[in-house]
């Protein structure tokens, strides 16, 4: 990608080097949640696993050296961040609402939120309730490692699709989606968060489509370095990792094969009206 141009975000919260002390995460907590999130259940449900004790903590400052190359990282971020705030503010409000951006925090190990205490094992997430992205640089290196998704478009692709769960915020969707979650049985409530987040996917593709489009960030072979993030966190890629088989009725983000379409729509569409899931015949 083509960002060292590019501005950077005045959105970014940096929480980095801030410890969390008390009761509220344990590492038996961590290691269940870790495990629960890989074999696909709902991120609300690994919140809640990773939120134990008493809901006590007190901050602790603990100054690190600066890693040049994680520094590098959250300049990057920044400037992500910074293309979203300027894609969003264009195209969102022939969907519907003005664009208010969201903050970004980064953190270390873990964090509190609206949502609650939340370890970096679940993830980067967004958190409806205060409109804040949470990202802890570190899973830059587990995608990569881990999950075989290395190169900066795939990192972006993270970020955009955090925000496309704030666009949905601004647009309605998140509180509608959480109101019919309600009446559903289990198996229905994890179809409905697949459309959710196959919409986030899908949303991170129209971001990418009018950036490149603007400000021409895109560089031969980034597309596909976000088609492979996409797909190596599918459901069915994660539990057949974890457990050796796949239980499609409890996917809660979408198969491989779903993330890859949707992020890929998307990108070649640029239209938030045809990141529709919830109407589509077909996921």
């Amino acid at each position: 990608m083509k960002w060292e141009e590019e501005r950077r975000s005045d959105n970014v919260e940096d929480r980095r080097g801030i410890s969390l002390r008390g009761g509220a995460i344990g590492l038996g907590s961590v290691v269940v949640a870790l495990v629960a999130a890989l074999l696909g259940a709902p991120d609300d449900l690994v919140r809640k696993l990773l939120g134990g004790g008493d809901g006590t903590t007190t901050s602790v400052q603990n100054p690190q050296p600066r890693n040049p190359q994680e520094e590098k990282l959250a300049d990057f971020v920044s400037v992500i961040l910074a293309s979203t705030e300027d894609v969003w503010s264009a195209v969102l409000p022939a969907s519907g609402p003005r664009y208010t951006p969201p903050k970004l925090v980064l953190f270390s190990d873990a964090v509190e939120s609206a949502c609650g205490m939340n370890s970096a094992a679940v993830g980067p997430f967004y958190c409806p309730p205060d409109r804040k992205v949470y990202l802890d640089l570190h899973f830059f290196a587990e995608l990569d490692r881990r999950f075989g998704a290395p190169g900066d478009f795939a990192q972006a692709y993270v970020v955009g699709h955090e925000v496309g769960h704030h666009v949905q915020n601004l647009l309605g969707i998140s509180a509608r989606a959480e109101s019919e979650r309600a009446r559903l049985s289990r198996a229905d409530g994890n179809h409905l968060s697949v459309e959710i987040e196959l919409q986030a996917d899908c949303l991170a593709g129209v971001w990418a489509f009018h950036a490149n489009r603007t400000r021409r960030l895109l560089e031969p072979g980034d597309v596909e370095e976000g088609l492979r993030a996409a797909a190596a966190i599918g459901d069915d890629t994660l539990q057949k990792a974890a457990r050796g088989r796949v239980v499609p009725e409890s996917f809660t983000h979408g198969s491989s094969a779903q993330r890859t379409h949707w992020l890929k729509r998307g990108l070649q569409s640029g239209r938030v009206a045809d990141c529709d899931t919830f109407s589509a015949t077909s996921l």
